[in-house]
């Protein structure tokens, strides 16, 4: 907890407390009732705090996750709610999570996740250059042994790891042209191989 959190916790109790007196003095005639109100406020008080602290459990739990309908042949990836297409591949049986993004012309690893997959981003040569909506980044080939996305698995596939920042790794066109179909409808991403 940050010191704004602190400070937005005080004041809400704070908040809490004069509401509460001004209530509390309305209503010395009837305090039986006063405290079974009062109650019934704390008790909403304390579950709007335990949705806030559960949001990010309850959004991963009710939000659609990618579905692979095999016997057709495809992959689902529901829309997320920024609007981006998300994937979880394994490379190399290590799951990473993706951003789909059309516009990238192939595979890029941002440093953290090239790391966790043990590629020494220390001894990689940056001889690429990629130009992002950032500017320009350098950027080094590797290539990964195997890259799985449900029934489908890859081997030997070209990848760049960017020496640049780069929050989340992308999925571009040098990956997504292995499938014969790319199609988007009813807010839903759907690869056909």
């Amino acid at each position: 907890m940050n010191s704004d959190d602190i400070g937005q916790l005080i004041y809400l109790v704070l908040l809490l407390l004069a509401v509460g007196s001004w209530v509390f003095v309305q209503n010395r005639q009837t305090l039986g009732k006063t405290a079974q109100q009062l109650l019934i406020w704390v008790l909403i008080f304390l579950g709007v705090i335990a949705a806030y602290g559960l949001w990010d459990d309850i959004r991963a739990t009710v939000m659609p996750q990618q579905a692979v309908l095999s016997e057709e042949g495809q992959i689902s990836v529901p829309r997320a709610r920024d609007g981006h297409y998300y994937l979880t591949l394994k490379i190399n049986d290590k799951p990473v999570e993706f951003l789909v993004d059309t516009g990238a012309s192939d595979m890029v690893l941002n440093a953290e996740t090239a790391q966790q997959l043990g590629i020494d981003t220390g001894s990689l040569v940056y001889l690429g250059r990629a130009m992002t909506a950032n500017g320009e980044v350098r950027t080094a080939r590797v290539t990964l042994e195997s890259v799985t996305l449900g029934p489908i698995s890859d081997q030997n596939v070209s990848a760049w790891v960017n020496k640049g920042a780069l929050e989340q790794s992308l999925l571009g066109m040098g990956y997504l042209q292995r499938f014969s179909g790319i199609e988007i409808r009813n807010n839903e991403l759907i690869l056909t191989r």
